[in-house]
């Protein structure tokens, strides 16, 4: 019997070139199998998830299109179980690719405004003819380095609203151009600017009234003068990078606050006014941290408003950066000595064996104060604790004594807190005679909150009538 010349052709078809081909005499040749259609697909073996789990021995890369989950999986004999192929692509329907300004919505006066939580992706540099009301959108680039909002002498952002900027550069050239104006008169703002650069500017500008403000890794690279912070309600300042041709004040505080938080990054200060200057900062009904932020260069780091020479800061911060002082509780401290003639000191009649503090006969005597540091001196042989949290402070005294008509009695003397006298700090002198000087010193550890004051008492242990005591020097230190 003869076979039909086409079967007999696709015999030797596939003997020869071990290939088959449907819907087409051709088939390429790299593949085993083409199928040729502009009408038909390719339809996989479909079945249950029963059923495909119930398949015996299944094969590396075994398809099949299961019709309880509408999806196909393959078979991975490695991890020996199913994997599911995701075939549903779900794009964004608040996403705009922005290559050049006119792929942000049209300006309506004078001002282009973007619509609210619309992600906007930054491609290149973008020259604005107009400056930009956030409406809380988003505005990301791949890389700050390329991706760049330019703005020729006006402003980049402006409006009352805010919203979330991430890997960008903000440039708006001298002499007049501002990054930033926005200004919040609800107060129930949040404004996030992450991984930027700010560089070539006139003004870095101002943002005020906001809910939060929280700008983490941000370099500052060449601008005319810098940034300024009013009433707001959180700040977060993390990894600033301003560099030393940057000019004015870098960052400046004013109105009131619930939190400040300046934490890592850098100043280099050489011929600007000021890196940090909170001299008209008010309420801080939270608390305020400035920490391992590097100030160098050698200019002026910052315009403080602290009542404590030689610090910058008022009670509320807590600060611990290299280049300024430290100031926290931690190094609360201070110092008092004896002011006055040390060869006649001064005279107190001591009458009975209560203990009474040093004052003289009913006067206070002439103390002086020095190198106080959230500590005041509202009267002589008293300091009085500034701090805001309770602490441990290690006291230190020493006095130069005498003693008329006191021949063998016994005296004490003590550091008292708040007026009552600290037991533990007892140092016993026995007046020899009436003209013997007497070294007395004066040791404890006593726990202090906010307000609390100390100062030297002295008892008379033995002995009656009235004495005279005469303190030609007394010391006191305290941190």
């Amino acid at each position: 019997m003869k076979l039909p010349v086409l079967l007999l052709s696709l015999l030797m078809t596939v003997c020869s070139y071990a290939q088959v081909g449907i819907g087409t005499v051709t088939p390429d040749a790299s593949s085993m199998l083409d199928i040729t259609s502009d009408s038909q697909g390719l339809l996989a073996p479909r079945m249950k998830t029963g059923d495909r789990t119930s398949i015996t021995n299944p094969a590396e890369g075994l398809l099949v299109f299961d019709t309880d989950e509408d999806a196909f999986y393959y078979y991975d004999t490695a991890a020996t179980k199913w994997v599911k192929l995701i075939t549903d692509s779900v794009e964004r329907d608040n996403y705009v690719l922005v290559k050049s300004a006119a792929d942000f919505p049209a300006p309506t006066g004078g001002t282009i405004t973007l619509a609210s939580n619309t992600l906007y992706e930054i491609n290149g540099t973008i020259v604005l003819p107009n400056p930009i009301d956030l409406n809380n959108a988003y505005l990301v680039g791949r890389d700050s380095n390329d991706d760049v909002l330019y703005s020729a002498g006006g402003t980049i952002f402006s409006g009352s609203k805010g919203g979330s900027l991430r890997n960008l550069t903000l440039s708006a050239p001298n002499p007049g151009g501002t990054v930033f104006d926005i200004i919040d008169t609800v107060g129930d703002q949040n404004f996030v600017l992450q991984s930027a650069i700010i560089a070539n500017s006139g003004n870095v500008g101002k943002i005020e009234g906001l809910n939060l403000v929280f700008m983490n890794v941000i370099q500052y690279v060449n601008n005319a003068s810098g940034i300024t912070y009013t009433d707001i309600g959180n700040l977060l300042l993390n990894n600033q990078g301003w560099f030393g041709n940057n000019g004015g004040v870098y960052e400046t505080l004013t109105g009131d606050f619930n939190l400040i938080g300046k934490i890592g990054g850098f100043s280099e200060v050489t011929t600007a006014s000021a890196a940090f200057d909170v001299t008209s900062v008010g309420a801080i009904s939270g608390s305020a941290v400035l920490e391992n932020v590097v100030f160098y260069g050698g200019g002026n780091y910052i315009n403080g408003n602290s009542p404590y020479t030689g610090y910058n800061f008022t009670n509320d911060w807590t600060v611990s950066s290299p280049g300024i002082p430290e100031e926290s509780d931690d190094v609360a401290g201070g110092n008092f000595y004896y002011d006055d003639d040390l060869t006649t000191g001064f005279a107190q009649t001591i009458s009975d064996g209560t203990a009474v503090k040093l004052q003289g006969q009913g006067v206070d005597y002439s103390t002086k104060a020095t190198s106080l540091f959230r500590f005041t001196a509202p009267g002589n042989n008293r300091l009085t604790y500034e701090g805001t949290k309770q602490r441990n402070l290690q006291i230190n005294a020493s006095l130069s004594v005498r003693v008329g008509a006191a021949n063998g009695n016994f005296y004490a003397f003590l550091i008292a807190k708040n007026g009552a006298v600290v037991t533990e700090s007892n140092s016993i002198v026995r007046i020899p005679n009436g003209t013997d000087i007497q070294n007395v010193a004066l040791n404890a550890i006593v726990t202090m909150d906010p307000g609390d004051y100390i100062e030297i008492f002295t008892q008379r242990l033995t002995g009656a009538d009235d004495d005279t005591l005469v303190v030609f020097s007394e010391n006191l230190s305290i941190k």
